[in-house]
């Protein structure tokens, strides 16, 4: 490594925020990067450890010492090259991604970890600025045509792979705009869209051909319950056309169907699923008008679950005007240091405060809903009661129950599946958890039951994060290759 005793000498340095009372005014990024110095500093901790656990972290596999040292040399290009060669959208996981590289980072075992997910925002906003980030336009066409269907990340980097190898590649998308979940689910305050749109840019050029609004054999509603989709496909395409005119399909699509809470009065007005709230907010900062939109001013919020989209409600709430955000989580708090002894190289089970939780936000944890109370068909509160672990089950706590005040309630519980009939349609024989049934084998890897069908990323492996749809995409789409050629040089 450039600076052997590096790690010794130098602290951590984490990205910067603005403030509060500036940043809940907007839907904007507020993160403030590192600048050239402080990556040098940071590139310059990255220890010689001799076995970097940090690259079998990364889902995608990131060779993250070699870029930590280019960064250190102050050689840019070349740490975006080898950054460029395993992921195909940095700017997306240096933005949203948790960073379990970091987590199994060898200095994490009893100091501070490196900060790779901050060397890596800084590399591609660099290449980006500099220019370096350029259209690969494949050299021969193979004749062959794929079609893509879901524009998240896992759609997005299977599609950019094979085209990249030739193949004539169409992705379809369900909604207005490509992105996937990243356009429609992810607030604008952790990432911009224009990140997107600057990509899809970069795939035409590389010879993607895009459709949206396009729904591919599958029903009205995509959440079920007469929800407030505001974004929903105005076209649709059957699997037999598909089969007909393609010589491969891959099937990207997210696990949308959000998890429920059959409880009485479930069906009070002001009770909505995170993804009916959230979209809306994405589309009135790309400047569209939505109408009815749910709003959380002056009300007061209750998000249950205690996740990252949990968190995302908690931001939009604030930047509505929330009266009160309160956060509810079944389990117990989590301790707020891990337990490194235990738990390193792999993710570690502690208290996670998000920026969106620093905005202003209670969090209640071990509590559960009993049942939701409203006034004239419209909630105004919620009858909770809190748990415990008792035997290696969840019981309630004698003489815990009690009324919050709820004006607007999100659920924000998780996902469970695919959404509408998409699978069903295809044929696509299903898991136990009801996402497609394919091996992430290397020989045949990703193939569902159909012939020529595949299928990658949340719709196969359930809900999950960006850097493993990315993965699965690029992983598929040599899969893919192999199919079609023979043969394929793109990377695993």
């Amino acid at each position: 490594m450039g600076k052997i005793t590096g790690f010794m000498e130098h602290e951590r340095i984490e990205e910067g925020y603005k403030p509060v009372e500036e940043r809940v005014k907007h839907h904007k990024e507020f993160v403030v990067g590192l600048d050239d110095a402080q990556a040098k500093v940071q590139g310059a901790r990255c220890m010689d450890c001799g076995t970097p656990f940090c690259n079998s972290g990364c889902p995608v596999n990131n060779v993250i010492p070699d870029f930590n040292d280019l960064v250190y040399r102050a050689d840019w290009q070349s740490a975006f090259v080898v950054l460029d060669s395993t992921n195909n959208f940095p700017e997306f996981t240096g933005r949203i991604c948790p960073a379990p590289c970091e987590a199994a980072c060898v200095l994490n075992v009893n100091d501070d970890a490196v900060g790779i997910k901050s060397i890596e925002h800084a590399i591609i906003d660099r290449a980006w600025d500099e220019g370096w980030v350029a259209p690969r336009v494949a050299k021969h066409k193979t004749g062959k045509k794929v079609a893509v269907v879901g524009s998240g990340p896992a759609g997005m980097a299977a599609a950019q792979q094979l085209a990249r190898v030739g193949h004539d590649v169409t992705l379809f998308e369900k909604n207005d705009r490509i992105g996937g979940l990243l356009r429609y689910g992810i607030p604008d305050f952790k990432m911009e869209k224009s990140h997107i749109d600057r990509r899809v840019e970069q795939m035409k050029a590389e010879g993607v051909t895009f459709r949206t609004g396009v729904m591919v054999g599958a029903a009205k509603d995509p959440l079920g319950k007469g929800s407030k989709v505001t974004n929903w496909a105005k076209e649709t395409v059957t699997p037999e056309e598909l089969q007909k005119e393609f010589d491969a399909i891959v099937l990207t699509g997210g696990a949308e169907q959000s998890r429920d809470l059959p409880v009485p009065g479930r069906d009070l007005d002001g009770i909505h699923f995170a993804m009916e709230f959230l979209p809306q907010q994405n589309k009135i900062n790309a400047g569209d008008k939505v109408k009815g939109q749910i709003r959380a001013d002056g009300k007061n919020v209750i998000v249950i679950g205690g996740g990252d989209t949990g968190s995302d409600c908690v931001g939009t709430s604030n930047r509505h005007g929330a009266v009160s955000v309160t956060q509810f989580e079944l389990m117990p708090q989590p301790p707020e240091e891990e337990n490194r002894p235990l738990t390193w190289p792999y993710w570690p089970y502690k208290l996670r405060t998000s920026s969106s939780h620093e905005e202003g936000c209670e969090r209640e944890f071990a509590i559960s809903t009993k049942e939701f109370i409203g006034e004239k068909g419209k909630v105004t509160g919620l009858k909770t009661v809190r748990v415990e672990w008792k035997d290696g089950k969840m019981v309630e706590v004698a003489g815990s129950e009690q009324v919050l005040k709820a004006d607007l309630v999100l659920l924000a519980m998780g996902f469970v599946s695919p959404v509408a009939n998409i699978l069903e349609a295809f044929g696509v024989e299903k898991d136990a958890r009801g996402n497609a049934k394919a091996s992430v084998d290397f020989i045949g890897g990703y193939a569902t039951n159909v012939p020529k069908v595949f299928a990658a990323g949340d719709i196969r492996r359930g809900q999950s994060l960006v850097v493993w749809a990315i993965r699965e995409g690029r992983q598929a789409a040599r899969a893919v290759d192999e199919f079609l050629m023979g043969l394929s040089d793109l990377p695993r």
